[in-house]
C-alpha cells in the first residue's frame, strides 16, 4: 500500500470502535487514546542510562532507529516470548512472528491490547502510526496495514527494544 493510500486509511475510518485489532481500531488508538496499561514503570533518565546501552537508549527513549538487518532477532523464529528491553513485559509472541523482509523483527499483533500503545507520528514527512510500550513508553518501532492475516498489520519492532525471554521464564 502506497503512503498516501496509508494516508486516506487513516483519515477515512477512525470511527471504528470496535475492541477487534485492525488497522481502523490501531489508528482509532492512536488518535483518541490507549487502552490503561496492566502496570507502570517511570524512571529518571538517568536510570534508564544506567540500565541500557547506548543504542537501546537512543531506540527506546529517544525514538531512534537500528540499522536494518543488524541484529539476529530478524532470522530468529523458535518458540518463545519477546519482552521490552526497558521494564521487561511481554509484548510479542513467536507465533505472531514473521518474515517481512524489512530488516526488522515484525508480528501481525502483540501479545494482549495493554502491553503496547499507538501515536500518530508525522516525523521525517511520513504519516506512521508508532508502537511504545505502554508500560514503560519504550519507542518500539511502527505497525503498517500491510502484514499477513489474521490481522493485515506488520508491527515493525526495533530488535534493540526487545529481549526474547529464555523458554522457562513465566510471562
Amino acid at each position: 500500500m502506497s503512503r498516501a493510500n496509508e494516508r486516506d486509511e487513516m483519515s477515512t475510518r477512525p470511527n471504528d470502535t470496535s475492541t477487534e485489532l485492525t488497522w481502523s481500531r490501531v489508528v482509532e488508538l492512536a488518535q483518541n487514546g490507549n487502552v490503561p496499561p496492566p502496570r507502570r514503570v517511570e524512571k529518571s533518565d538517568a536510570e534508564w542510562r544506567k540500565q541500557l546501552t547506548d543504542e537501546q537508549y537512543e531506540v527506546t527513549r529517544r525514538k531512534g532507529t537500528e540499522r536494518p538487518w543488524s541484529s539476529e532477532l530478524c532470522g530468529l523464529f523458535e518458540p518463545g516470548r519477546y519482552h521490552c528491553i526497558c521494564c521487561d513485559t511481554p509484548l510479542f509472541d513467536s507465533t505472531t512472528k514473521f518474515d517481512s523482509r524489512t530488516g526488522w523483527p515484525s508480528f501481525t499483533a502483540p501479545l494482549s491490547p495493554d502491553v503496547v500503545a499507538y501515536a500518530v507520528d508525522l516525523s521525517y514527512g511520513m504519516h506512521r502510526i508508532e508502537v511504545t510500550c505502554n508500560v514503560c513508553d519504550a519507542h518500539l518501532g511502527h505497525v503498517f496495514p500491510d502484514g499477513p492475516p489474521p490481522t493485515g498489520l506488520r508491527y515493525c519492532i526495533n530488535a534493540v527494544s526487545l529481549r526474547k525471554a529464555k523458554p522457562e521464564e513465566p510471562g
